[in-house]
């Protein structure tokens, strides 16, 4: 034994000295002092700043906690996040939206509330590329899908995309149906869910108005807010430049978000054309006619516009903002795309009110390149600067009107002036006419919306005809308190009903 332990003693003197640590070592003082040298460095420029620019640092936490009071005005926190829940689903639903950014989002909250309630996987919704404004943006190009699918994970179960051996080429083809429009859940439980039992994969190939706006249970209605309000979060890269276009306004002061729908596409659906020459009129007719889905195609133009169904000219639109009272110093955001008829049509406007900007003129082209040729993206900075603004001002009461109204109701029933179009044609022939004076003008004017400025009321319901009734998005009453009878808010006296 003695021998053996002398020979390993022996070996083991005989091993070269390792190296290895030794360069370890000096790698790691040479960071250390390097570190050391860097946070000195960096601590010396800090103070050297703080001589020069007292107020740089503060600046930079001002423009951070302006950015997080942005997030909170814009939506309510989240709840605490919830275990996932464990789903047996019964197929999967395909859904493909049609028309512009606020109907397809409108859509989406229903989609969600009928998978929901039907027990389904919902697959990301396709977004409509084949209408007038031809976007070819995706769901992902527009809101944040990772967000999207994890703030309803236990509601709803949403994949990205079908498994495989759903797919085409594997043989299985979908059942392609749109729903009945303004079904409540009887409709869907009784005529759709059956479908799956043969089908495993239904195909809604239109989504617009496929819900009831009432009659529909409490849980479902609070769905339809959580997914517009809480899961249907723009992209990063939008939400960044809208707070920018948000921030800019606010330093200037407050400012009114006038959604000026006199747009080319609006003028010619709705036949519109008051104010145009006849050459624009004959223009906006052909239009018409190109798109088979507008299926009204002639119309009179004078008789629309009295009946209240035409958006208000740039020119009328200014006569009303000055009789409700804002005057030359206020600054205007017109949240709309290209106007009809350009600067030509927007003269009065920004004569009457100077400081009427666009997103085009607050930002750098290169900001914006990003988003050219893609609508529901440029209509998505619009909708976050309307939903921030102060007061906001729909000259046509479209979806975007009616979805940003219901935001705005949701953040605490903030100014939104809801327009009598049919009484203010009127008014506004009469004071042309010479038959009403300015200040006879204004009295009415006023008195005509003392009760459309966007304060608490119910939804009113007109029975048998759900297309006349209040929008659900614009008034989504069983989301506003926290329990079902909302009185205390919306008061009891307020009739709900109509025949």
């Amino acid at each position: 034994m003695e021998v053996r332990s002398e020979s390993i003693q022996v070996r083991c003197d005989k091993l070269p000295a390792p190296v290895i640590p030794r360069t370890r070592l000096q790698l790691w003082f040479i960071r250390v002092c390097s570190s050391i040298v860097l946070w000195t460095c960096l601590v010396q420029l800090v103070a050297v700043g703080g001589l020069w620019h007292p107020h740089l640092l503060s600046g930079i936490t001002n423009r951070m906690s302006q950015r997080a009071q942005l997030r909170v005005e814009e939506v309510r926190s989240l709840p605490p996040t919830l275990p996932a829940r464990k789903y047996k689903s019964n197929g999967f639903l395909r859904v493909s939206c049609n028309g512009g950014l606020n109907q397809m989002r409108s859509a989406i909250c229903d989609m969600v509330t009928v998978a929901r309630l039907l027990n389904l996987t919902l697959v990301i919704p396709e977004l409509d590329k084949t209408s007038f404004w031809a976007d070819p943006s995706n769901f992902e190009d527009i809101f944040d899908v990772r967000h999207f699918i994890d703030s309803l994970r236990d509601e709803v179960q949403i994949i990205k995309r079908l498994p495989k051996r759903f797919n085409r080429k594997y043989g299985v083809v979908p059942f392609e149906m749109p729903p009945v429009s303004w079904s409540n859940e009887k409709y869907y439980l009784q005529q759709i869910l059956p479908l799956f039992g043969k089908h495993k994969v239904l195909h809604f190939n239109k989504t617009d108005a496929r819900l009831a706006n009432n009659g529909i249970p409490l849980d479902l209605q609070k769905l339809r807010c959580h997914v517009n309000f809480q899961a249907l979060k723009f992209t990063p890269q939008i939400e960044t430049l809208g707070y920018k276009l948000v921030r800019m306004l606010q330093e200037k002061g407050p400012f009114l978000a006038l959604h000026l729908r006199y747009e080319m596409d609006m003028l010619a659906f709705s036949g519109c054309t008051h104010g145009c020459t006849e050459e624009e009129a004959e223009e906006l007719k052909r239009m018409r006619y190109t798109y088979p889905w507008w299926r009204e195609k002639e119309i009179v133009s004078d008789k629309r516009r009295a009946q209240g169904l035409c958006p208000l000219t740039p020119e009328e639109t200014a006569l009303i903002l000055q009789a409700l009272g804002f005057d030359k110093n206020t600054q205007i955001y017109i949240a709309a795309g290209e106007i009809y008829g350009s600067d030509r049509r927007l003269a009065a406007l920004r004569a009457a009110f100077p400081r009427t900007v666009k997103k085009e003129m607050l930002l750098a082209p290169g900001e914006l390149q990003q988003f050219q040729n893609h609508s529901s993206q440029m209509a998505a900075l619009d909708f976050m600067v309307s939903v921030a603004s102060n007061t906001f001002i729909p000259t046509y009461d479209g979806n975007m009107a009616k979805v940003v109204e219901g935001h705005r109701r949701y953040l605490g029933f903030k100014k939104t002036i809801q327009l009598d179009r049919k009484r203010l044609v009127e008014l506004l022939d009469m004071h042309q006419n010479r038959t009403l004076s300015w200040n006879e003008f204004i009295g009415a004017v006023r008195l005509a919306h003392e009760k459309r400025m966007g304060q608490p009321r119910r939804r009113r319901v007109t029975v048998d005809k759900p297309k006349e009734e209040d929008y659900f998005y614009a008034n989504p009453q069983e989301c506003l308190c926290g329990g079902t009878n909302c009185d205390d808010l919306l008061g009891p006296g307020n009739s709900s009903k109509t025949r």
